[in-house]
């Protein structure tokens, strides 16, 4: 069974009573344990295309299927339980609360899961020292470097175990060394733990760590290449 499945997307918005249309037909397929990146420049759809697969939004046409469950017909509410029990994500911003400490963050997505609260620091605790911030618990995210946030927000993604990490474009507010340490992390879960990670980029040089490059062109896939 797929991890990601996508069959003829089409996402077509209305701006200002003009149609636009940001996928024009794509199909792909994401197995488990995949490491993948989807590439193009601004505007290409290749976001539109992470928040179709991550169901954050619905395609107006074709099928999408998460773990072999057909999104279509699902409510919102069902749709969220399937994205929280199933996907991870890591975006660009962190999104991480100001407020309120890095374990309480991570501890977050459990909150909606109705896990105990105990269980569910105690797993915070384990994914943040996962990612090397064991020593940051009580730390405000204004207390942390970008880095470290980011790294913040990768164990966030983690702790409820997804079969999919989405990260869109994680390294884009990072310097060079920070970037290299969140791709090193990245790379490591796939390898060590066997989750999928999609990664949206538009530098080569940070799609390189993926073994497959997808890449999105005025809405259409114009290569698939695995190296």
């Amino acid at each position: 069974m797929s991890a990601l499945e996508a069959v003829d997307l089409v996402r077509t918005y209305r701006l200002d009573g003009v149609s636009v249309d940001a996928l024009r037909g794509v199909t792909l397929t994401v197995e488990p344990g995949e490491f993948a990146a989807i590439l193009g420049p601004s505007g290409s759809g290749k976001s539109t295309l992470m928040h179709l697969l991550g169901c954050l939004d619905r395609p107006t046409s074709g099928v999408l299927r998460v773990g072999g469950v057909e999104v279509a017909g699902l409510s919102d509410a069902e749709l969220a339980e399937l994205r929280n029990r199933t996907i991870g994500f890591v975006f660009q911003s962190f999104h991480l609360l100001a407020r309120t400490s890095a374990l309480e963050n991570v501890a977050l997505p459990l909150v909606y899961r109705g896990v105990p609260r105990a269980e569910r620091l105690a797993r915070a605790r384990a994914a943040l020292e996962s990612v090397g911030l064991g020593h940051r618990l009580d730390h405000r995210p204004s207390q942390m470097s970008g880095g470290e946030q980011q790294r913040v927000a990768i164990a966030r993604a983690l702790v409820g175990e997804p079969e999919v990490l989405l990260a869109d474009e994680p390294t884009g507010n990072l310097d060079t060394r920070n970037g290299s340490e969140v791709m090193r992390i990245l790379t490591s879960l796939n390898e060590e733990r066997g989750v999928a990670v999609v990664l949206v980029t538009h530098e080569p040089e940070i799609a390189a760590h993926a073994r497959r490059q997808i890449h999105v062109r005025d809405g259409l896939i114009e290569a698939d290449t695995r190296s």
